[in-house]
């Protein structure tokens, strides 16, 4: 009877133990408790780290994170407004704000992010629905791509792009402020809220090479136009260059030949003009030369009996006697 005494003292003495080891308990700095008592929240959260205690077996200890938590949204396909499909990937950063709150209405941070995936999605999809899909992709609203200036000329004065009225970040701040209010009525505090990656459809990237190749081949259209005009500039300037130096050269030699046969004549007119006779030789050979510039081996010519021609062609016996 003895040892039976002693063995249930000793285990009242475990059972005491315990509970007295279950009445304390420690608070990290980086998590907050709160203190149920059958499923029912009990006081105000403890927020303050250290050693706490709580009525053993009857209480119970919830932890809740108090340091900055990471969201990581799923890859999901939405429309834009100009009724483009795009893949948007999303990421963003909360905390527990209200624990109490936070407890009561999800109770664990597994049915927080599922919370936060219904949120933070469909507001991003709201978003992305509401905007071309040029808005999304450049990141703020003044940002124009460098582009040469004949290309900038080409493509128009945004560089071939879509005038933007927002961009990506004004977006981004959309999302946050539509999201921000419902998240804090479940004691989340929403930090920030970002897209992470935003792929094309294969349908989108087909748009986006066909407009890249017609953008490109526009460019060489244009350097191409440019180039044959070019050549055909030169081709005109050489054409013209060419006949102003035949045509100098033309005249040069018009006037070499008249001062050549100005001087030829002065020489003549000096050699023939010493007597009466030759100067008549020379005035009859210059007009055979005459005639026979005029009058070729086929020509036909009519004369009167007394012109000179006829009288001069008689006396040397080409033309016989009427």
């Amino acid at each position: 009877m003895k040892q039976i005494g002693k063995a249930l003292l000793a285990l009242v003495a475990l059972v005491l133990i315990l509970v007295a080891l279950g009445a304390f308990y420690t608070v990290p700095e980086y998590e907050q408790v709160i203190i149920t008592q059958f499923g029912e929240p009990m006081g105000e959260p403890v927020t303050e780290a250290g050693l706490k205690m709580k009525i053993p077996v009857i209480q119970d200890v919830n932890r809740i994170e108090r340091r900055v938590l990471e969201w990581d949204g799923r890859i999901a396909e939405m429309p834009t407004r100009d009724k483009l499909y795009i893949l948007v990937d999303t990421f963003g950063r909360w905390r527990i704000d209200d624990p109490l709150e936070f407890f009561r209405r999800l109770g664990d941070e597994r049915s927080a992010q599922s919370r936060l995936d219904d949120i933070l999605g469909s507001e991003t999809r709201n978003a992305v629905a509401k905007h071309d899909l040029i808005e999304i992709i450049r990141t703020t609203k003044g940002r124009v791509p460098e582009k040469s200036g004949e290309i900038a000329e080409i493509l128009g004065e945004s560089g071939g792009l879509d005038p933007i009225r927002e961009g990506r970040a004004a977006i981004e701040k959309q999302i946050f402020e539509a999201a921000k209010p419902k998240l804090a009525s479940f004691g989340i505090e929403l930090l920030d809220i970002r897209f992470k990656r935003i792929n094309y459809t294969t349908k989108v990237e087909s748009s986006i090479f066909e407009r890249m190749i017609s953008e490109r081949n526009q460019i060489a259209d244009r350097f191409r136009s440019e180039g044959e005009g070019e050549a055909a500039r030169i081709l005109g300037n050489k054409e013209r260059d060419l006949r102003t130096i035949e045509s100098e050269a033309y005249k040069k030699v018009q006037e070499v030949l008249g001062e050549a046969d100005a001087q030829s004549t002065a020489v003549y007119a000096g050699a023939y003009g010493k007597n009466s006779r030759t100067e008549e030789f020379y005035q009859f050979t210059k007009t055979l030369e005459a005639y026979g510039e005029i009058l070729g081996s086929d020509s036909t010519v009519i004369l009167s009996t007394d012109s000179e021609l006829f009288g001069l062609l008689k006396r040397m016996g080409s033309v016989p006697a009427p």
